[in-house]
């Protein structure tokens, strides 16, 4: 007697993968131990990224911030701790913005803690 594969479950898995590599190039497309291969990596690198994202934008805000304070004759932390320490609770995104589009806005912040 033939044994039962239950092909409906493994097919079901093999489409879920070959879904997820619609749009990759040449075999990795269609060919299931290349596709496989493909999307996991493809996966790995995504929930990689996702934090790298985080760290990236926040380097990026205070650079910004950074930037914006010198132009009134402090550095980054001098302004981070006089910001603290007045109790001021705007996070790094907003200030980055002040300082990037308002500079009237972050003016006003910089001889507020000042």
């Amino acid at each position: 007697m033939p044994r039962s594969v239950n092909h409906v479950a493994s097919r079901a898995r093999r489409k879920k993968v070959l879904k997820l590599a619609k749009g990759y190039y040449g075999r990795r497309k269609n060919v299931w131990t290349v596709a496989k291969n493909a999307v996991e990596r493809g996966l790995n690198y995504a929930y990689r990224d996702r934090k790298q994202k985080k760290r990236n934008f926040r380097a990026l805000w205070i650079a910004r911030i950074n930037a914006g304070a010198r132009q009134h004759g402090l550095s980054y932390s001098q302004f981070i701790g006089k910001l603290h320490n007045s109790g001021v609770e705007l996070n790094r995104k907003v200030l980055a913005d002040l300082a990037m589009n308002h500079p009237d806005a972050f003016k006003a912040v910089v001889d507020h803690v000042k």
